[in-house]
């Protein structure tokens, strides 16, 4: 018996848990519930975070949270549930099966048959976001290589558990060289491990057309968190629809178990919403139970259902469906075919042995780190280069010179041409003219005599070697 966190949610969410829960009720789970409140309601009532403090000590000693969708009101300051759980909870891995159902789901993707492992806690998800100037405002894009090599190790341990042949990553290290670079040196490091699961690397908008046109080239997908939000979306849709789709969320300690779609707070109330993508959800929840004999029971009943023609409005075809039905018929009919297995569609079976365990990320020796230089950010109204060059040159030491100065990452002087626009954001690159490394007192004398000569210094960001390699971007056009 599992002790399990059930939210219900907003929208059409308490519609579909209801249908969710009976339906894992009939078939056997094995399950005691604890549920709380999240949500609108609390947003609305004062709380910022959509939760009350006692409900995260319930998630934290079940482990096991099982949460309707939520809707979050706009503006104000309410921050994301889905965010902050999967946080202050460790869910670094984010799984996302996207399974063709053809020819009983529309589809023009009929043999597909992906998993999107995302990585969930870092990236720009970090949320890191100032104003600097008039014009400029930044995201900071933050990947760490233990977050890299949890999520990797992820999608490795879960093709080899799920007999899975081929492991693909997507990034764009082409342009971030840095941070997207250190996610795929991570997986080519992973993947050696590994030599039995065939590996490869995209660049993530090629990577993307091809899922988008070629989904069958795919089997397990890992990615830094933004990529893998957007695809793994663009891969549930091509299924046949987002709404079938359910979501693990894997750390250490906890999991929570969710539908990939929204609230639909304008469906509420009237018993015609999909309860699929929660239902899918609560299998990937069963099998993270070990209740794997019952994860297959529904899921195979689910599929018989869907090959029997019964469907909820938003799958309906004429001609193909021979039944609309509401949330409640719906999970009617899926308990009704419990102890079935699908003649068309290919029935699933789940492995026993698919725990899987992450060992504990073992920090590195330290690197060598030697200071080379530094980045003044400088808020300056003009449009010419070459016109802010003397007034920043007139801050420059013996050991700290400027040497570059870039514009939106473009370098503008020395040697920039007219035709580049420019913004009130421009970083001024100071380094030791003698190739030498520059002493960090160094950048506290370049702000005082910034801060003398009405220059104004909005963001510093120091210039280092790692073991004697430089480990930050040259400017473009550098």
């Amino acid at each position: 018996m599992a002790r399990i966190t059930v939210a219900h949610g907003d929208g059409i969410g308490p519609e579909i848990m209801d249908a969710t829960l009976r339906i894992l009720k009939a078939a056997g789970a094995q399950l005691e519930i604890d549920e709380i409140e999240v949500g609108e309601k609390l947003y609305l009532s004062g709380n910022s975070a959509g939760i009350h403090p006692e409900s995260w000590e319930i998630i934290r000693r079940n482990k096991v949270f099982l949460k309707a969708p939520i809707t979050t009101p706009q503006g104000g300051g309410y921050k994301s549930l889905n965010v902050s759980t999967r946080k202050f909870l460790g869910l670094f891995a984010n799984v996302r099966p996207c399974v063709s159902l053809h020819p009983y789901v529309t589809t023009k993707h009929p043999i597909m048959d992906v998993v999107i492992v995302r990585e969930n806690e870092e990236d720009l998800y970090a949320g890191i976001e100032h104003q600097q100037t008039d014009e400029v405002v930044q995201c900071l894009k933050l990947i760490s290589r233990p977050g890299c090599e949890h999520i990797v190790r992820y999608a490795f341990e879960y093709a080899r558990t799920q007999g899975r042949k081929k492991v693909t990553c997507f990034t764009k290290d082409n342009i971030m060289k840095q941070t997207d670079g250190l996610f795929h040196q991570v997986f080519d490091e992973i993947a050696a491990e590994y030599p039995e699961i065939e590996n490869e690397h995209w660049i993530v908008d090629i990577g993307a057309a091809k899922l988008a046109d070629t989904p069958e080239a795919f089997d397990v997908i890992v990615m830094p968190n933004l990529y893998g939000d957007i695809l793994s979306d663009v891969a549930a849709q091509i299924t046949g629809s987002v709404g079938l789709a359910g979501s693990a969320n894997i750390g250490s300690e906890c999991a929570m178990f969710e539908a990939i779609h929204g609230s639909a707070p304008r469906r509420a109330g009237q018993n015609v919403a999909n309860p699929s993508g929660l239902l899918h959800g609560a299998i990937l929840m069963l099998n993270h139970l070990g209740q794997f004999d019952v994860a297959e029971r529904v899921h195979n009943a689910w599929l018989k259902t869907l090959e029997d023609g019964t469907h909820t409005y938003d799958i309906f075809t004429e001609g193909l469906s021979r039944e609309k039905v509401g949330t409640r018929e719906f999970a009617d009919a899926v308990i009704a075919n419990l102890g079935q297995e699908p003649s068309q569609l290919k029935a699933v079976r789940y492995r026993g042995d698919s725990k899987i365990q992450i060992p504990k990320y073992e920090r590195k020796a330290p690197k060598t780190k030697e200071l080379e230089g530094v980045d003044l950010f400088v808020h300056w109204h003009g449009t010419e280069a070459d016109a802010l060059a003397p007034l920043i040159q007139a801050i420059n030491c013996d050991d700290a010179a400027l040497s570059m100065i870039t514009n939106r990452g473009i370098k503008v002087w020395p040697d920039g041409f007219p035709e580049t626009f420019c913004t009130d954001h421009w970083r001024c690159r100071f380094k030791n003219p003698k190739g030498g490394m520059m002493p960090k007192e160094r950048i506290i004398n370049l702000l005082k005599a910034a801060e003398a000569h009405g220059i104004d210094v909005v963001k510093t960001e120091n210039l280092y070697r790692f073991d004697g390699t430089p480990s930050y971007s040259l400017g473009q056009g550098q």
